[in-house]
């Protein structure tokens, strides 16, 4: 923190933030969460508690005449004990000016949640809080957003300008609300500000709340029903990849389990426009069912499905039989539902995609096949055609 400057300090508190469904104090400060209290206690593991608590999407947001900000912030990095190759590099804080990227930032040190992929114990290792420190910003008002590591669990511990701050004014944008697996999530994408559904917002226009749950896209309940009791003007769910490459259910239990998960939305929101999305193509689970498994045999993580394509005649899932459950559950509803609709998660990220932007652990996509969904996705979904069209002006 540099002495010269005359700070400001402004108290973090839920009106400057955006995108998380809840906030914990803890003993350094506001901890964003994305699934509220009450649906956290009924999480029954740690990956998706851990991923709830990674705030993707969420930033803080404010308007100042500030042309230097720093947030004092503690993360919780994720690491695994056994998987070759550098640790993973330091979450970003991407800063926002009216909209577009200014800076970005990193912190050093913090926690380490060490996880055995062979046990899949967990160890906690405690580090120091630290500050990204933003400077040289546009003199005169502005809206800045920054926007939180997507890869780390983030307390917000103090905020500092050299000038006041108020909350932001409300842009009079639709919320739309979106849930999905780590894809959603961001994995592999380089910033916050470039996961996909943060890149499809932007070129929306729309403000985003983001429930993209690494590994954790299960239809839950308590995820529907928090989607239910979430304000938003546009919701999409991106159901399937979780549930083969767990391998969590059959074909018998999974019908009705999205019918109950859509049924629990429509409950809160009966006419939002509701976008139920399939798989993006994922060529080692497209016929053959999970679990899935890593594989270290080149010095670097990849993935290979285990489970026996014969037995998809028994019920087992992969990727081309919920596609199929997908379209026609949806077909079925929307005779009643004129506002649900059904996309291809292929034709956001296809075998020519594939080819060209191959993913590079066989699961995730890397920052440029983000880049590729989010443009597709903005163009399928919010274009003149989509069922996210801003309707016309009167």
């Amino acid at each position: 923190m540099n002495a010269e400057t005359n700070w400001i300090t402004t108290p973090i508190d839920p009106r400057l933030l955006r995108g998380a469904l809840d906030v914990e104090r803890t003993a350094h400060g506001l901890l964003p969460h994305r699934l509220p209290a009450w649906a956290r206690r009924q999480i029954p593991d740690g990956q998706l508690a851990m991923a709830e608590a990674q705030p993707s999407g969420v930033r803080l947001a404010f308007r100042t005449r500030a042309t230097t900000v720093e947030l004092d912030t503690l993360p919780t990095k994720r690491a695994y004990r056994g998987v070759p190759g550098p640790a993973p590099a330091d979450g970003v804080y991407d800063l926002l000016v009216d909209g577009r990227l200014a800076a970005s930032a990193t912190v050093a040190g913090g926690n380490t949640r060490m996880v055995d992929l062979a046990t899949q114990q967990v160890e906690l290792h405690e580090g120091p809080p630290g500050t990204a420190r933003f400077a040289d910003l546009p003199a005169g008002d502005k809206d800045i957003e920054i926007w939180l590591p997507h890869t780390e669990i983030t307390e917000l511990i103090a905020l500092r300008t050299d000038a006041p701050v108020e909350p932001a004014t409300e842009r009079g944008r639709r919320v739309w609300l979106h849930h999905g697996s780590s894809i959603s999530h961001g994995s592999n994408a380089a910033t916050p500000t470039t996961t996909w559904p943060a890149l499809a917002a932007a070129l929306g226009r729309v403000e985003l709340i983001n429930l993209g749950f690494g590994g954790s896209a299960l239809l839950d309940p308590f995820t529907a029903r928090a989607m239910r009791d979430t304000p938003a003007d546009l919701i999409s769910v991106k159901i399937g990849i979780n549930l083969v490459n767990t391998d969590a259910m059959r074909l018998r239990a999974f019908g009705p389990a999205v019918h109950g998960f859509l049924d629990t939305i429509r409950e809160g929101h009966p006419s939002t426009p509701l976008l139920v999305v399939s798989p993006l193509l994922c060529p080692i689970q497209e016929d053959t069912p999970g679990p899935l498994a890593p594989d270290f045999a080149g010095g670097t993580v990849r993935f290979k499905a285990t489970g026996d394509p014969a037995e998809r005649a028994a019920g087992r899932l992969t990727l081309n039989v919920i596609r199929d459950e997908l379209a026609r559950i949806v077909e079925q509803r929307a005779a009643d539902d004129p506002n649900l609709h059904y996309l291809d998660g292929r034709s956001l990220y296809g075998e020519a995609d594939y080819a060209e932007l191959p993913l590079p652990d066989e699961l995730h996509p890397d920052a440029a096949a983000h880049r590729r969904i989010g443009d597709n996705f903005a163009t399928l979904a919010f274009g003149a055609d989509g069922p996210f069209a801003e309707s016309p002006a009167p």
